[in-house]
């Protein structure tokens, strides 16, 4: 299944025919919003149409249009302005602000699509020859300026390489537990054509409905299960890159100690080497049984010290997510401002209140499997978490965030349309760190919402665990400032998001846990790697991409 592109929000989320739903009580979470957020009033702030927005002109000459046209086929290569707009940029709140004020400067000039692994390789040839800058786009979903179409000094113009054309399945190996597949294929399809043959990939992003295999390894990008079935990079078997240089691949080999493993350089390239275009992967049967476990816990660092407890006590869980009070209290009377549970609801607060939990963290756990060992995982879940304090209260809560669990990025597109800004940033760092991490972060981000929007929400949670650490992730939002034109507005997010990454630099967590680095994040990358880290990016991206046309401005540049 491919989608049709012109079905798709160009300057939004997912499909135009899918909306976030309020069930009639528009008026009712308006009002709640506006509150929580602090504003005076909530402004109608509807996204300029695009037939209102005069696109760049195309900078590439007609002979380099039609040379394109030749590597593919005029049809395949595209210059209209739907195209150009909805390859303009990714999907982050910065992307976004420029999208709906109709600032379209970053489109590319045109729009490939190539079907195959040696077409790729032709178009970066030709495009080499010819300085045109080369951005590579699958689901187009990245939230920190990963594919925004820019070139550099020299570049004659850009071409965004679409790769959703590349979307086959082309080989499942039943005995090895391994899948290869194109690229460009959609994790739904993916999904739906493993399941056929009893598999699963188990990765499940937020973003899975509009994301694609090659972008999940690009940004070495986490699902909500990677408990149980890993992280991107921890997916990946081998890989082909399509280069300036020629085709780079890696092989399929369970271990080596053969020198470093190149895979750990294609995840997380960001396009920035070359183009994935096939990708070996490992796969498991599909789950016979699944079950989601709900605990409160009185306080956050009481219950990062359960999630730290159930992974470090290897109870198989396949998510363990924790939400602070913030964020269960703001969702929770968010939901009930759509669905109102009644006096039932209200009773059980109270009675969580006169139990100490009045400021409740929830805590989802989720196993998958064969139901012994589902079973078996659930019993020992319950017995550290209760222990840890934790109160168990069902698994009706953990059933209703698994059948809304992509919808929330349905809700931005109508809190922008009210003036309100919503923005997400995710980090990690060891154990012994989080607490403090949590604190510095928070504290950040509120300090700057105070200072250039008068207020606003920080909740975070615990999104992914590990033996050794964990990631935290967080979402803020915030009244826009909307009355002094787009480079004020612009302004505001940077604030937040530096003071935000400017905690995160200090305070031991990394600028990006599953995101990536892009534009967004690429000023902090030095401070992480080290100056010879990033000499060594630097130095495989000059090898690779000698003349720079591989996403120029993301990750690293030729010569740093």
């Amino acid at each position: 299944m491919r989608y049709a592109r012109e079905r798709l929000r160009w300057n939004g989320w997912g499909s135009r025919e899918v909306t976030f739903e309020t069930k009639g009580r528009d008026r009712e979470v308006w009002e709640f919003v506006r509150q929580a957020v602090g504003a005076d009033a909530l402004p109608s702030t509807p996204p300029t149409p695009l037939d209102q927005i005069d696109l760049p002109a195309i900078r590439l000459s007609p002979a380099i249009v039609q040379g394109l046209g030749g590597v593919l086929s005029p049809d395949r290569v595209r210059t209209d302005a739907y195209e150009r707009a909805f390859h303009a940029l990714g999907r982050s709140y910065h992307d976004l602000v420029r999208l709906r004020r109709g600032d379209l400067r970053h489109a590319p000039d045109a729009v490939v699509y190539p079907e195959s692994a040696a077409e790729v390789l032709t178009l970066l040839s030709f495009c080499e020859k010819n300085d045109v800058a080369v951005v590579p786009f699958g689901g187009g979903s990245s939230v920190v300026g990963g594919v925004e179409a820019r070139g550099a000094d020299g570049h004659v113009g850009v071409v965004t390489l679409d790769t959703t054309r590349m979307d086959q399945v082309l080989e499942v190996d039943p005995v090895s537990h391994t899948a290869t597949a194109q690229s460009g294929i959609y994790g739904p399809v993916l999904e739906e054509e493993l399941a056929a043959r009893g598999f699963t990939v188990g990765h499940f992003p937020q973003s899975f409905e509009y994301s694609t295999l090659g972008g999940w390894i690009a940004a070495r990008g986490a699902g909500q299960l990677s408990n149980r079935y890993g992280t991107a990079d921890k997916l990946l078997v081998a890989a082909k890159v399509a280069t300036p240089r020629g085709e780079w691949r890696t092989l399929a080999f369970p271990a080596s100690a053969a020198g470093p493993n190149l895979n750990h350089l294609v995840a997380g390239s960001e396009g920035t080497l070359g183009v994935i275009t096939e990708a070996t992967v490992k796969i498991h049967p599909v789950a016979e049984s699944r079950r989601i476990a709900a605990f409160v816990f009185r306080d956050f660092e009481t219950g990062a010290a359960a999630v730290r407890a159930l992974v470090q006590g290897e109870v198989g869980a396949a998510m363990i997510r924790l939400s602070d009070a913030d964020e269960t209290r703001f969702f929770g009377e968010f939901r009930n401002v759509i669905e109102p549970h009644g006096g039932a609801s209200k009773i059980a607060e109270k009675a969580l209140s006169y139990a100490g939990f009045a400021d409740k963290c929830v805590m989802m756990v989720a196993f998958e499997g064969g139901q012994r060992q589902v079973r078996e995982g659930f019993r020992r879940a319950f017995a550290i978490a209760t222990r840890a304090g934790g109160l168990f209260v069902g698994e009706s809560p953990g059933k209703a965030w698994w059948k809304r669990r992509f919808e929330m990025p349905y809700l931005r597109d109508p809190m922008m349309d009210h003036g309100v800004g919503v923005d997400t940033l995710e980090t990690s760092t060891e154990w012994a760190n989080v607490p403090r991490l949590y604190r510095a972060v928070r504290e950040a981000l509120g300090g700057a919402m105070k200072s250039v929007a008068g207020g606003g929400v920080v909740m975070a949670h615990v999104s992914h665990s590990y033996l050794d650490g964990a990631s935290l992730y967080f979402t803020f939002v915030f009244a826009r400032d909307v009355s002094s034109g787009l480079e004020s507005e612009l302004a505001q997010w940077k604030a937040i998001k530096e003071a935000a990454s400017r905690a995160i630099s200090e305070q031991g967590g990394t600028i990006s846990h599953h995101h990536g680095v892009g534009i967004d994040h690429a000023h902090w990358l030095p401070a992480e790697k080290g100056a010879l880290g990033i000499d060594v990016l630097s130095a495989a991206k000059a090898k690779l991409d000698p003349k720079g046309v591989m996403n120029p401005g993301k990750l690293v540049r030729v010569g740093g």
